[in-house]
């Protein structure tokens, strides 16, 4: 819908709107510039093939056909097209990107949720260390606390948690299978029925709790020391560990959860995973994590990568707004453009009134709830 065929106060509101985004965007690229990332631009239209790791559920690719009858869609991702990028040029890694652009997914009607989303994020590939998680997550909290987020939670999972359960549980692949299934999609009527015959098993104590284990880290911590074996403690959840201790180090007032009950967003995640959000909203601000998966679809050599993207939309409607100076137009004749100028350069929020009398100049600065700073021979009025 055109900007010109809304009511006025909707007008107001939307014009509003997309400049605090826009402003988010300028805000986020300088942060990614500074830290000395380098942007990466890809198509809005890909193969469908570049998509075929992506899992999301309830959600499809806009699709079409191309001229030779190849499958193209819209992306609906941005990770990927950089993954195939990297494997079809001679950029060599290690590279430090970032982006922003348009992702377009098929929602489910009525899901409350936008079919257009506009993404920020950045990406580390090729390196192995846990340092490049912690280098994501500072400048995404960086730039949060720069736009002021009030109450800011991190959530933090690993992707290879739940699978090394299930390998210790040493079950049939059926069963794994549907116990893997039952956990994720919460139907705890089926887990129940699954872990009750694992009522010998070490780890039993540690499956019934097991579907609740989330909440602020270091409850969390506690409670998988009192329920799992020490070794077990120390491999799959050192790293994790890690990163909370240097998370609290670096930023003392985060809030930080664990979720080892939830499932990766991706099937190419292969380590820490998170998201952020304030309590206030349900979207998430920004997501992201580790995925040495992310090139298994394009070449035979993998890389490690990690990445997040924040969410500019979600991220527009939860930065509260700081009190802008009043809108002014200047208006001058065309022999005083750079008297008008000089006033602009030096009055908040004002610009350039370019029509060609002064009637309409205050028609316009009325209609427009502005002020309008008169600077022609006739008179001066404010």
């Amino acid at each position: 819908m055109s900007n010109r065929h809304l009511p006025v106060g909707t007008r107001d509101e939307f014009g509003s709107r997309a400049i605090r985004k826009e402003n988010l965007i300028q805000i986020m690229s300088r942060h990614f510039i500074d830290a000395g990332f380098d942007r990466v631009k890809t198509p809005l239209l890909e193969y469908r093939d570049v998509f075929q790791p992506l899992t999301v559920t309830g959600e499809q690719p806009y699709q079409m056909l191309d001229d030779a009858g190849e499958t193209v869609v819209m992306r609906p991702d941005l990770t990927l097209p950089l993954a195939r990028l990297l494997s079809t040029t001679n950029i060599q890694p290690p590279v430090h990107w970032w982006y922003v652009g348009d992702i377009f997914r098929v929602r489910k009607s009525l899901s409350g949720t936008y079919n257009q989303i506009t993404q920020a994020g950045i990406e580390l590939i090729g390196y192995a260390s846990l340092k490049a998680e912690w280098a994501c997550l500072s400048e995404a909290i960086r730039i949060c606390d720069d736009l002021k987020v009030a109450d800011l939670t991190l959530e933090l999972s690993d992707a290879r948690f739940v699978p090394q359960v299930l390998q210790t549980l040493a079950l049939d692949p059926v069963t794994k299978a549907a116990l893997k299934k039952a956990f994720f999609t919460k139907n705890l009527s089926d887990y129940e029925r699954l872990t009750e015959p694992l009522a010998a098993n070490a780890l039993y104590p540690f499956l019934k709790q097991w579907p609740w284990l989330f909440g602020p880290a270091e409850s969390v911590f506690e409670q998988l020391k009192q329920l799992l074996p020490p070794a077990f403690v120390r491999e799959q959840v050192a790293r994790l560990q890690t990163t909370v201790d240097f998370l609290r180090d670096q930023f003392s007032n985060l809030t930080v959860t664990l979720d080892l009950t939830s499932q990766p967003p991706q099937s190419y995640y292969t380590g820490i995973f998170f998201h952020a959000y304030v309590p206030s909203r349900r979207e998430y601000l920004f997501s992201g994590g580790r995925y040495d998966r992310l090139m298994a679809s394009f070449q035979r050599d993998l890389l490690p990568a990690v990445g997040l993207a924040f969410d500019v939309d979600a991220l527009t409607d939860t930065v509260q707004e700081p009190t802008a100076s009043p809108q002014t137009f200047v208006y001058g004749l065309p022999s005083q453009w750079q008297e008008t100028a000089a006033v602009v350069a030096t009055t908040p929020n004002a610009r350039l009134c370019l029509v060609d009398s002064l009637a309409e100049a205050q028609v316009l600065a009325k209609s427009s709830h502005a002020r309008l700073i008169d600077l022609s021979p006739k008179e001066a009025t404010l």
